[in-house]
């Protein structure tokens, strides 16, 4: 059911988002020591694959719910996501966004068109806030990752690699992304383990917001305990979703968990090898192979770089070190 989801956000997609490459560097390869193919998400619409979800979710709405608008709720990336696909397609859009999210994330989505509603994350409850405006407007929400129709959407990511491997004549041993929520990674499994069974899975986290790792440790959802803030702010949810978690749980060989500096060392490799500015939560796969939580295994490794959204001055410490 998921799948064909999959294939029809695929043509829904068509001619809106971006069909990002799947790329090789000879320097990744020699540093890693195994062949790394990179989907670079970064290079999407808005600077992440989170176009993809949003857009399939809201091109299904029509009449009256388009015009009524919708609300989501996000540091970021899916706030962008949500602001372009309602732009496209003539529907108001009401982004509820913590007061501290990345500047570059709180301009871009206002650029968009989107109207935003600030709270305090250590105070408020974001759901709480978009469930009010939703219900005073009777507008749509879109989930960021707990919803199918975003879920399929985020698979067309899956989808891609294995059309590219495909034509590239490369048998993909494993391919390794981000985990938040776990919408993508759970749209990514379906369509690599419906397409390329022999793929091993895995997902990566930002240490103390490892809550899908627990999760799956004692087979059901949980929430990591209190931490302070990632470098990571696009992978910092609490908990995997009540849709996304039984995907990860059957589909991952595992979860791995990087640190703050091991995400900074990644984002530089993407910058001088790559040429790629990929944002901390979308370094996290690289980090993991870098760091050696996940090994090449001598086989052919696809790595999502999913979001290059990140703030200058951040990006700026970072190349120089301070990180």
């Amino acid at each position: 059911m998921l799948m064909e989801g999959i294939e029809d956000a695929a043509e829904r997609l068509r001619g809106h988002a971006v069909r990002t490459p799947l790329l090789e560097s000879p320097a990744l390869n020699d540093i890693l020591g195994g062949r790394v193919l990179i989907k670079p998400e970064c290079l999407q619409r808005i600077g992440a694959f989170k176009f993809r979800g949003a857009f399939n979710r809201l091109s299904r709405l029509e009449g009256a719910e388009r015009r009524q608008g919708v609300v989501a709720y996000s540091s970021g990336n899916h706030a962008q996501g949500v602001a372009l696909a309602a732009r496209i397609l003539g529907a108001p859009a009401v982004i509820v966004m913590p007061a501290d999210a990345p500047a570059v994330k709180i301009e871009g989505t206002r650029r968009l068109g989107a109207e935003l509603v600030f709270y305090d994350r250590a105070r408020e409850s974001r759901e709480e806030i978009a469930a009010e405006v939703a219900g005073r407007r009777r507008a749509v929400v879109v989930p960021a990752f707990d919803d199918l129709d975003v879920i399929a959407g985020q698979g067309t990511v899956g989808l891609e690699i294995v059309e590219q491997a495909g034509a590239l004549g490369v048998d993909i041993d494993q391919a390794i992304g981000p985990v938040g929520g776990g919408g993508l990674m759970a749209g990514v499994a379906t369509a690599i383990g419906a397409r390329s069974p022999a793929t091993r899975l895995w997902g990566v986290e930002p240490a103390g917001f490892d809550d899908t790792r627990l999760s799956l440790a004692c087979g059901e959802r949980r929430v990591a305990p209190p931490h302070a803030r990632s470098l990571c702010d696009a992978l910092e949810a609490p908990m995997p979703g009540e849709l996304t978690f039984p995907i990860l749980k059957r589909m991952l060989a595992g979860i791995a968990v990087v640190t703050d500096v091991q995400v900074a060392e990644a984002m530089r490799i993407a910058f001088e090898t790559l040429k790629l500015v990929v944002e901390p939560g979308g370094a996290v796969a690289l980090a993991a192979l870098l760091a050696g939580g996940i090994s090449p295994n001598g086989g052919v490794t696809v790595v999502i770089l999913s979001g290059g959204n990140v703030d200058p001055e951040l990006f700026a410490r970072v190349i120089r070190r301070e990180i």
